[in-house]
């Protein structure tokens, strides 16, 4: 069903209850005259926008009975990774990516980017398959694809025409690697050329370490500057920025802010494989997205990885990873939790330019129910989701559980 009559929903924090309506998939603010709607009493539940999952790797999760996981390193996993990906066929990656977004879908996920790794080695397969999965997925979550350069660029010839050729064939984004190439700026500016010629947003993985040397943050700055880009960038990790003081990192927030570049924080991996190397005040290493904030940065909290040695857990809830972010950052306030939820939310949409996210009329009918006294609950309890819809359509629902007592 696409066309809704929602009675005694919870929208925000009080406990007044509100009706929506929807007709063909997106939420309007009255109801046609000759449209037949289906009744949706959800008895003072709490109802939000779908969940936005802006930074996930589909074609390399559920691998890690393939993998050793010894040094728990960044180094090891790339290595372990690749060794992996050798055996990768199109039917393998797609069996694994729908494992993780089935998981996603019940946990509330409406909308993804998924980064997919392209070189020489494993060719086309991993997009082709992820192709495969964007369409037929698409009723219940919207999947677009970021193909990024994992074992770099300019030292790996031949990774450049399969970027182009997947951006030909309608990779929405297009990602970055810079660490991975002996001369990172160059990377980071070839691919801004690239960007602009395809005319697509960016994405990259930058500055995962916890040493402040050799950040190249300021070289993306430049170049979203140099052709105009603000908006269109997104920098994910950047994990050095939690190994700064204060105010170097407010005076690098503001530069963001102006230049409009987001960033993403990927709390399982970057407390996994962050911080190895010392046993006592063991520093958190993650990027601290409530100072960027306060510097007018849009940000976002994601998942990056399930099952593989960069992250060897994980269930796809949004939600946990909002609360692991709170925790780890100490943030436990109705509005920080608020903020937390928004990383997952709304700031998500914004960070994906997505043009028609929220409850209001002209919206798309993207929403999960939740079960949760306030939406900063849903942070402070890992609240799972008890039903979700993709334009109108439910796409799932979660039992709750029942007490047996003996009595």
């Amino acid at each position: 069903m696409s066309d809704l009559h929602i009675l005694n929903a919870r929208l925000g924090q009080g406990a007044e209850l509100s009706e929506l309506w929807v007709e063909a998939g997106r939420f309007v603010s009255e109801p046609g005259r000759a449209v037949s709607h289906q009744t949706l009493d959800l008895a003072g539940r709490l109802l939000l926008p779908g969940l936005i999952e802006t930074h996930i790797h589909l074609d390399k999760a559920c691998i890690m009975e393939r993998c050793r996981l010894e040094a728990g390193t960044l180094a090891e996993a790339i290595e372990q990774t690749r060794a992996a990906k050798a055996g990768f066929t199109e039917d393998d990656v797609y069996q694994r990516g729908a494992r993780v977004l089935e998981m996603a879908i019940v946990q509330g996920t409406t909308h993804m980017r998924t980064h997919v790794e392209l070189d020489p080695q494993i060719g086309l397969t991993g997009f082709a398959a992820v192709r495969r999965l964007q369409a037929d997925y698409a009723w219940a979550l919207t999947l677009e694809l970021c193909v990024f350069p994992q074992e770099g660029l300019l030292d790996n010839p031949g990774t450049e025409a399969l970027l182009c050729q997947a951006l030909e064939q309608g990779a929405e984004v297009l990602g970055g690697c810079p660490y991975m190439d002996a001369d990172p700026a160059a990377q980071i500016r070839r691919l801004f050329e690239l960007a602009v010629e395809y005319d697509r947003d960016l994405d990259f993985h930058l500055d995962f370490d916890l040493d402040p040397a050799g950040m190249t943050v300021h070289e993306v700055i430049r170049c979203t500057e140099t052709h105009g880009w603000g908006g269109r960038v997104t920098i994910g990790h950047v994990t050095k920025l939690s190994a700064i003081a204060l105010p170097q990192l407010q005076e690098i927030g503001r530069a963001l802010a102006h230049a409009g570049v987001q960033v993403t924080c990927l709390p399982s991996t970057d407390l996994f494989l962050t911080g190895r190397e010392q046993f006592h005040n063991k520093p958190r290493g993650l990027a601290p997205l409530a100072q960027l904030h306060r510097c007018g940065v849009t940000c976002s909290v994601s998942t990056n990885n399930i099952g593989n040695p960069f992250t060897p857990y994980g269930d796809a809830s949004l939600v946990r990873q909002a609360n692991l972010f709170a925790n780890a950052s100490q943030l436990g306030t109705e509005a920080e939790l608020l903020l937390c939820l928004g990383w997952i939310s709304a700031e998500s949409a914004r960070l994906l330019r997505l043009p028609d996210y929220g409850l209001t009329p002209g919206c798309r009918a993207d929403f999960v129910v939740f079960d949760a006294p306030s939406p900063a609950a849903v942070v402070a309890q890992i609240s799972p989701p008890l039903m979700g819809f993709k334009g109108g359509r439910q796409t799932f629902e979660r039992s709750q559980p029942r007490l047996l007592s003996p009595v």
